[in-house]
């Protein structure tokens, strides 16, 4: 059985993402993997649960974080669909996550290099690897539509 590749955890993300759309909320999903192991996933949802915090890749680590019993979450890759935003990144970089693969670009939010790197803040005391637009297209044109829809 082959190993699980950065765009299969991905495809993954994009099944939250759009089961989020389904409910209304922004589509973004996320998958964090320790080794080949899906530990947490999460879809965004702060329109639902009425928090403001409940952005996919917060759920996904929360959802970690309960499984594994530690809030620290070495040795791990997140996968989302969208660029992280300052919060998430920041959550990431305390959470000690060590890779962060993303689709989409965030121009307006994103905490990865869009608006704000908060990964390469050298005063922070982890340092996390980041790889974007890994099925950029197709995470981009999941948001295009619902935004479009909604106009």
């Amino acid at each position: 059985m082959p190993v699980p590749s950065d765009t299969d955890f991905m495809r993954h993300a994009l099944v939250l993402a759009r089961e989020a759309a389904d409910r209304g909320e922004v589509p973004v999903g996320a998958v964090l993997v320790r080794g080949t192991d899906v530990i947490g996933e999460g879809a965004n949802c702060p329109i639902h649960s009425h928090d403001p915090t409940a952005h996919a890749e917060i759920i996904a680590l929360r959802h970690a974080a309960q499984r594994v019993g530690d809030y620290r979450l070495t040795d791990t890759t997140l996968y989302v669909t969208l660029e992280p935003c300052i919060m998430c990144a920041s959550a990431l970089v305390h959470a000690r996550v060590s890779r962060v693969v993303f689709g989409a670009w965030d121009p307006k939010a994103g905490g990865a290099g869009s608006i704000a790197d908060i990964f390469a803040i050298p005063a922070l005391n982890h340092r996390v690897d980041v790889f974007g637009g890994v099925l950029a297209e197709e995470c981009s044109e999941l948001l295009s539509a619902f935004f479009r829809a909604r106009r």
